[in-house]
């Protein structure tokens, strides 16, 4: 199985993972794709059928993608604002970045975020209290050589390609409010921050939101998937035996690269936890690997 990563990268994004969540997935599914916490949407454009619902509370994200689906960002288009901007990065180094942050904080361009992104220091997406992107410099003064922007520009392709053929809908709004609407039919897959790891998320996450998306999680007449982390060489999930043991749960090993040294990048038992009767689909080989490294 192919996995297509899109342009939009984060810490903890699922592309290794889309394999063991596609052998998981009802067969034969033709309902409705939900994703109350859309994140890289990266598990939604791979697994997702004919019609889907990507949420999230960050703006800026779905206003990227929203961009996309109207094409007023096309991939000729990122090419065009990527060389320029990085060129003038190249020129002026790390200045022209925090120019573009100030800039996108101000007036919250699309293109400006995909820059951020995909120049801050370690993929991570971080805002302030007062909503400002706050995440530094990755250090790297040729960020756009002629080979990345390449690279971005045939993954916007590739998500312009998918959503011209699929009826995909992007909203900013709670994961309470998009549970709430998922019918009988549909599919709500979760990814929500893992709680206890690391805030790399727009409004945070603690033990109040994880309960109450186990409240949400549990009123709802929908499939769903659930993804969080179980354990680690170090401490256990509390929450896995507190709450969500009610559920079916599966987990594997899974290795991050998260941290800025090597003794902050270790392995973790990943969980996925589903309200049905899992059974097994034979996982599809993985053709390509996320490169899930220092400054993405």
């Amino acid at each position: 199985m192919k996995i297509h990563v899109p342009p939009i990268k984060s810490q903890g994004i699922k592309t290794k993972l889309v394999p063991w969540i596609k052998s998981i997935s009802p067969p034969n599914f033709n309902g409705k794709w939900i994703e109350p916490f859309m994140g890289t949407g990266v598990v939604g454009f791979n697994l997702a059928p004919n019609q889907a619902t990507l949420c999230d509370t960050n703006p800026h994200l779905i206003k990227f993608y929203q961009a996309i689906a109207s094409n007023e960002i096309s991939p000729r288009r990122v090419k065009e604002y990527l060389y320029t901007e990085g060129a003038t990065l190249l020129e002026k180094g790390e200045e022209h970045y925090y120019e573009i942050r100030e800039r996108f904080n101000n007036e919250h361009a699309p293109l400006d975020f995909l820059f951020l992104n995909r120049a801050c220091f370690n993929g991570m997406i971080r805002f302030n209290k007062k909503g400002g992107f706050n995440t530094p410099f990755c250090k790297k003064p040729q960020r756009f050589a002629q080979a990345y922007i390449s690279k971005i520009v045939n993954q916007t392709s590739h998500i312009s390609h998918t959503l011209s053929l699929k009826n995909f809908e992007f909203v900013c709004q709670s994961f309470e409010k998009t549970i709430s609407k998922a019918k009988s039919s549909d599919i709500i897959y979760c990814d929500p921050p893992y709680i206890d790891r690391h805030a790399d998320y727009f409004n945070g996450w603690d033990e109040n939101m994880e309960n109450a998306l186990f409240d949400a999680l549990s009123k709802t007449k929908s499939k769903f998937i659930l993804s969080t982390w179980h354990h680690n060489d170090f401490r256990e999930n509390k929450y896995i035996n507190s709450i969500w043991n009610k559920f079916n749960i599966l987990t594997r090993e899974h290795f991050y690269h998260l941290g800025g040294s090597e003794k902050n990048r270790n392995p973790m038992v990943e969980a996925l936890i589903t309200n049905y009767d899992i059974t097994i689909n034979k996982e599809p080989e993985i053709k390509t690997q996320a490169q899930l490294t220092l400054c993405l």
